[in-house]
């Protein structure tokens, strides 16, 4: 008769180096995320006019002593990019031959295709200069995070280790924190276009916009507006939808905050202050505050470069805690199937006859 102790067979688990090279890889697109907002910032996405060469250059051969100005931004950018895509087909080929899950094997595909359409699209932005192209191209840059991230997530012997467990956090609150995980995309994609339009600050003060409460949008208060942004800074003109645009984001900032807040203070008091979605929750609503006084600080510094880069940096890092909360606390809900994780090393601790094993904490 086998010992109750004795190992249960399973087929090979891929080892820890896989889920530490995802989540490099989930670090190295956060830099490329920050290298593109340093290029919008600049307003640098055209400093070098062709692609997929730079200047007639190899874009690995584009000598050092050109890298000057703008020409930094946007071909610092573009060697990240490279460098993602590099790592990306890695993790791709490793998961294919190393992960006996197939869904995660798939997973590993569609983030290759992924990284290979965002390139052709950063490439597209330069070629036929289109800012809708810009918009999109931003929108898979952050989806793309989130895959990746999602990857280095399946990939640890933690999520592995909740095999054949029942996750006691209830269904609502994954739905709100998908809910929430939303609204910050849908403000995102906002922000990027804002960002796309290179008009600069279309309200160029706050809590305040123009000094009212709602600034005034009609032809003769927008016709205001651009004389005293020209005759300020020199700005481009504006129309009533930048303006329009921006009041919407800081409505949409108001809700993410008060939401985030609400789901932090509603998962603790369900599931305590030591489960993993407690300590989730905190510190996504410690982001969104300082996402919030960095938008702010972008305002007040006149959309100062470092601080809106920051500001791009923290948005999608807020996008990345609430897309794993609400895996974290969907995945029960969808059945996903967990195989039991191999026991090496530990003996588990067995309940007397008749008694049930008492449950531990995620």
């Amino acid at each position: 008769m086998p010992s109750p102790n004795a190992s249960v067979p399973t087929r090979s688990t891929p080892s820890a180096w896989l889920g530490r090279f995802a989540w490099l890889t989930a670090g190295a697109t956060i830099c490329l995320i920050c290298a593109g907002g340093l290029v919008t910032s600049h307003e640098a996405g055209l400093a070098v006019p062709d692609w997929p060469n730079s200047y007639g250059y190899n874009m690995f051969l584009f000598p050092v002593s050109k890298w000057v100005g703008n020409i930094l931004f946007e071909h610092v950018h573009r060697l990240a990019a490279s460098v993602v895509g590099l790592l990306t087909t890695i993790l791709a080929i490793w998961l294919w031959r190393r992960d006996e899950r197939r869904w995660m094997k798939w997973l590993g595909v569609a983030a290759f295709g992924m990284v290979v359409f965002q390139g052709v699209l950063g490439g597209l932005r330069v070629t036929l200069l289109k800012d809708q192209i810009g918009v999109f191209h931003a929108a898979i840059a952050q989806s793309f995070l989130v895959l990746v991230a999602a990857i280095a997530l399946f990939s640890t012997n933690w999520w592995r280790g909740r095999a054949g467990r029942v996750d006691a956090s209830p269904g609502r609150l994954g739905t709100v924190f998908l809910a929430v995980t939303g609204l910050i995309f849908v403000q995102l994609i906002v922000a990027a276009t804002m960002r796309h339009q290179h008009a600069g600050l279309s309200i160029p003060d706050f809590p305040a916009a123009y000094g009212k409460i709602w600034p005034d949008t009609d032809e003769q208060a927008v016709a205001r507006y651009n004389q005293m942004r020209v005759e300020t800074n020199g700005y481009k003109p504006i129309t009533s939808f930048q303006v329009v645009l921006q009041m919407v984001h800081r409505m949409i900032a108001v809700a993410i905050l008060a939401s985030v807040g609400w789901v932090a203070w509603r998962t603790r008091a369900i599931l305590g202050s030591k489960h993993a979605l407690s300590r989730l929750g905190m510190g996504w609503l410690v982001l969104v505050i300082l996402q919030v006084l960095l938008g702010a600080t972008t305002i007040w510094t006149g959309k100062s470069a470092d601080v809106a880069t920051a500001h791009v940096a923290i948005g999608a890092l807020c996008l990345l805690a609430g897309s794993l909360g609400a895996i974290i606390s969907l995945a029960p809900m969808a059945g996903v199937a967990y195989k039991v994780a191999p026991v090496t090393d530990r003996v588990r601790t067995l309940a007397p006859a008749g008694v049930a094993a008492p449950r531990q904490p995620i």
